[in-house]
């Protein structure tokens, strides 16, 4: 019989990886509440139309990389490829936009069909981050802000560089267009086959092309800079001014696009030479044309999503395996007096390990296995005048203390 696998490009997350994915989760929401968002959590799957209409029919996400299918109702369901989309759904269907502006953070699983490599799977996780309802360059300035907060508190800024670019206005986008293809019409032969089919839809999108055909033609085409009109400018500069006055390094990279046609003004990305050629860590940009497009009233966004398990490739000081107290009945007649002391004081906030057989010398072999940092000795003299021993296994000191006492004796230990 066949041994059964994980799917290709998933895997099963065990306890040390995990306490880095929630070290990670944690950290974010902790910051992420500093600026006033609060976490929220939309389904992992939603009718196909959320991400069509958002993505586009011709983006490599819509036509190659989302898991849908058809469930037993005949609908047409996606397991998200994304967050974004899913909050935008989210404030159409609650009837948020009156409680506009809102803050909200959240993580967890998103999934995409594509080839697995180094820190990217089929199934990885996310945390992101999205203000709604502020149109204002201020709301660039804090979503950057918060991401390079979230990366600091990590501890993982040194190997970082943040790279931004403006996208201009819709008048300014549309011009830029136009540009694009008339450069690229006149290479049109010389294009790879994806980028022909992006020059008739999407001729931004080229400009994300990492094809070698395309490179050296992406290099001499026309910069968006030179489309930008009055009212972008500003708005940039804006932007700009506000990540030097909080002391944000950053660069300027005109060939930092985001392909689809609802961002406008900031993009950023956060990246890093350490991951090989998927160097980007954390992303994000302004989406002001989103809710409308999905047939929701005109409402601002700009938001990002940073990958859980490429964060957790950056980070260098691993999350510390805590380290329980275990109870050792000396014989099994106190074994009911072991289960009845370690419920009291797993109630009391400790860490508490139980072994469920073996003799005393056994136990005290797994404690130690399991890293315990003190063992408690049930059974013996100690135990009738009321008295239980606790050891200290990283000194070896050792005394008696009266049950009534455990666990106020065992305070510095809890959790």
């Amino acid at each position: 019989m066949r041994v059964l696998q994980p799917v290709r490009g998933t895997h099963d997350i065990l306890p040390e990886e995990f306490r880095l994915h929630r070290l990670i989760g944690d950290t974010g929401a902790m910051v992420a509440s500093r600026f006033g968002f609060e976490e929220i959590s939309t389904p992992i799957f939603e009718f196909s139309e959320v991400f069509k209409r958002t993505l586009g029919d011709s983006s490599d996400i819509v036509t190659k990389e989302m898991y849908s299918f058809e469930d037993k109702g005949g609908d047409k369901i996606t397991l998200r490829p994304e967050g974004t989309a899913g909050v935008a759904r989210m404030l159409i269907s609650g009837g948020l936009a009156q409680k506009l502006p809102l803050k909200y953070f959240y993580r967890g699983p998103m999934f995409r069909y594509e080839r697995p490599q180094k820190g990217r799977y089929r199934q990885f996780h996310q945390l992101g981050a999205e203000l709604l309802g502020v149109s204002e360059p201020q709301a660039d300035i804090e979503m950057i802000a918060l991401g390079a907060l979230v990366l600091e508190a990590l501890a993982i800024t040194a190997n970082l560089k943040l790279q931004i670019n403006t996208l201009g206005n819709m008048e300014s986008r549309a011009a830029y267009r136009e540009a694009l293809i008339k450069y690229f019409s006149t290479y049109r032969s010389s294009l790879s086959v994806e980028s022909q089919m992006r020059l008739d839809r999407n001729p931004l999108r080229i400009l994300d092309s990492k094809e070698k055909e395309d490179r050296s033609l992406i290099e001499n085409a026309p910069e968006f800079s030179l489309y930008l009109d009055r009212e972008s400018q500003k708005f940039f500069e804006i932007v700009c001014e506000g990540l030097e006055l909080l002391s944000i390094e950053y660069s300027v990279n005109q060939r930092l696009v985001r392909g689809l046609d609802y961002y406008s003004h900031t993009a950023f990305e956060f990246t890093t030479d350490e991951l090989g050629a998927q160097g980007t860590v954390l992303a994000g940009g302004r989406y002001d044309g989103l809710v409308e497009q999905m047939g929701g009233a005109k409402v601002s966004g700009v938001g990002w999503a940073a990958g859980i398990e490429r964060l957790g490739m950056l980070v260098e000081k691993k999350p510390e395996v805590p380290r329980p107290i275990a109870i050792i009945p000396v014989t099994h007649v106190h074994n009911e007096l072991a289960i009845l002391t370690a419920y009291k004081l797993r109630r009391s906030g400790l860490q508490i390990e139980l072994a469920y057989r073996g003799n005393m010398s056994k136990r005290l072999k797994r404690a130690n296995r399991l890293s315990a940092c003190a063992a408690i000795f049930l059974g013996g003299d100690e135990m009738e005048r009321g008295f239980a021993c606790v050891r200290d296994l990283d000194s070896g000191t050792q005394m008696e203390v009266p049950l009534v006492s455990l666990v106020d004796h065992l305070g510095r230990y809890r959790l």
